[in-house]
């Protein structure tokens, strides 16, 4: 059966009793049908964080939420009060190249189709709120300017991949729309721990710079109370199930290689509050998504995680050992063996933060036994705590070593890699040189003069988000595996004052992805009155 069939056929509790299981009364729950509803936020801490993270990923896919969610169940078979945290799908890659995100096999979160497709409307409200910036910023400069804004900053956005809208004319000016999931707006939704903070967050968007090359605020506006009102439910994190039941609060949806790659701190802090075990994930390689993971959502909401599970698959260990894509699944033990290297800079990458560390080989149905040995023999043999998980064939029960591993995860130094009060290009330098390993970091002349405008406004002691390719620990998606002696381009700087960090832009990443020469719309249909092709 294919994923959405297994999700249909599934055996879904009416999501009111899921939330009674861990302690939700009805009072604190918004029915969106019998499947999903919204929940109030609650920050009384009490459970253990985990963190499903990968080694870097291809364009096969790597399965982290797959992980994530047999985790979760595994935890419940063991007994575990668990609650796993995710974020929500983005329309864009759902249609485009990567499908959807909500598991596979007899690992997923349901209801399959309403989750990837519209959910809660949660994009739309994030969405509408952005543009509705956008519209008062043209509107006070053609109601006379008060404000003296120079330049705008403040970008459009659409939960679409749409390469035509990266350069648009109008009229007065040029702008660039970005994806929805990499928007500040987005970014500042899964930061914010109140409606309070959101508020305060919202006014503290930077819209452009004045005839002084002063930074002008959304709060200059008087425009953040619409904007709480449009986001108030969306704000209330959403809870669903696995087909095994467990439950999944889904919240939030940043990109990883553009934005913070994590779900939102309220719907975090909420499963803590609730569960005693807390599995969440942050998107691609654990040099983009475990990094921002660490560095902002747990500066910034106070967390530690108690463990990480590291993602490796035998596809991207021959792929970062130079195989072929087009033959990822022919034998080739050379191209395995070469690949350890890019799981070995991962993980030493993690041991920096102080964590605790659970390598997990994420079992596809093509992997040859003799390479599933050799990446645990090699796991074994460099002291790592080594699991197999075949929970996409046989859903929690096939994590449940991974879960004993993880239950006896502790980590006691956790620590960030930088402090924030360093300088803007120190940071930078940290992040490339210590977790990528570039040899120097190159920073074009327009990085340059942002940089100077933030540090003349005094607000360059935040942390930074930097924003490169997914497939490379390089600027350059050709540079797989490790490569070595490379610089790194900053080609483009971006206060989110909002959220409360620096973007960094690296090469030619773009924050409006594009769509593919055969995107994953082609293979989705109403037959019968029933969604197919969505996987």
């Amino acid at each position: 059966m294919t994923d959405i069939d297994i999700s249909r056929n599934s055996r879904k509790l009416d999501i009111g009793d899921v939330a009674k299981k861990i302690g939700i009364c009805s009072d604190d729950i918004e029915l969106y049908g019998k499947y999903k509803c919204k929940i109030s936020p609650r920050d009384d801490l009490k459970g253990k964080l985990i963190l499903v993270t990968a080694i870097s990923p291809t364009p096969l896919g790597e399965g982290k939420t797959t992980v994530s969610i047999g985790l979760g169940d595994a935890l419940k078979k063991l007994e575990k009060n668990v609650i796993i945290a995710l974020r929500e799908p983005s329309m864009g890659p759902v249609f485009g190249m990567k499908g959807g995100a909500t598991g596979g096999g007899y690992s997923q979160v349901v209801p399959m189709e309403d989750i990837n497709l519209h959910f809660t409307g949660d994009f739309h409200a994030i969405t509408s709120a952005n543009n509705l910036i956008s519209a008062a910023i043209d509107n006070h400069i053609y109601f006379g300017n008060e404000l003296n804004i120079k330049k705008v900053l403040f970008k459009r956005c659409l939960d679409v991949n749409d390469r035509a809208l990266r350069n648009v004319d109008l009229g007065s000016r040029h702008e660039a729309f970005t994806i929805t999931s990499a928007s500040e707006v987005m970014a500042l939704f899964c930061l914010a721990s109140s409606l309070s903070d959101l508020r305060k967050r919202l006014g503290n968007i930077i819209i452009g710079v004045n005839d002084k090359d002063e930074y002008v605020y959304v709060k200059d506006l008087k425009l953040e109370g619409s904007l709480v009102a449009l986001l108030k439910d969306a704000f209330k994190p959403n809870l669903v199930q696995t087909l095994e039941n467990t439950p999944t609060i889904i919240h939030g949806g940043p990109f990883a290689n553009i934005a913070h790659g994590c779900n939102s701190i309220v719907a975090t802090k909420t499963a803590l509050s609730y569960a005693d075990y807390v599995v969440t994930e942050a998107g691609f390689g654990a040099d983009l998504g475990a990094e921002k993971f660490f560095d902002i959502k747990c500066r910034v909401g106070n967390l530690k995680p108690d463990a990480v599970v590291l993602v490796v698959t035998i596809k991207a260990l021959k792929y970062h050992g130079g195989a072929d894509k087009d033959k990822i699944l022919e034998e080739n033990y050379n191209a395995l063996e070469r690949g350890f290297e890019n799981l070995d800079k991962h993980y030493s990458n993690l041991k920096k933060y102080g964590v605790d560390i659970v390598v997990c080989l994420n079992k596809f149905a093509t992997d040859l036994d003799s390479e599933i040995e050799l990446v645990r023999k090699h796991c074994l043999d460099s002291g790592y705590k080594f699991s197999i998980s075949d929970a996409y064939k046989l859903g929690g029960v096939g994590a449940e070593d991974l879960a004993k591993q993880v239950i006896s995860c502790q980590t006691n130094n956790f620590k960030f890699l930088y402090d924030v009060n360093e300088s803007i290009v120190s940071k930078i330098e940290d992040v490339c040189i210590k977790v990528y390993g570039a040899s120097s970091v190159i920073i074009s002349d327009l990085a340059k003069e942002k940089i100077d405008l933030i540090e003349k406004n005094n607000m360059s002691n935040l942390p930074i988000c930097v924003a490169k390719t997914q497939y490379s620990f390089s600027d350059d998606k050709e540079q797989i595996g490790v490569p070595k002696d490379f610089s790194v381009t900053v080609k483009d700087i971006n206060l989110y004052g909002g959220a409360g960090f620096i973007t960094v832009l690296l090469g030619s990443i773009m924050t409006m992805p594009g769509l593919s020469r055969h995107p994953n719309y082609e293979n989705i249909d109403v037959i019968d009155g029933n969604i197919v092709g969505l996987s």
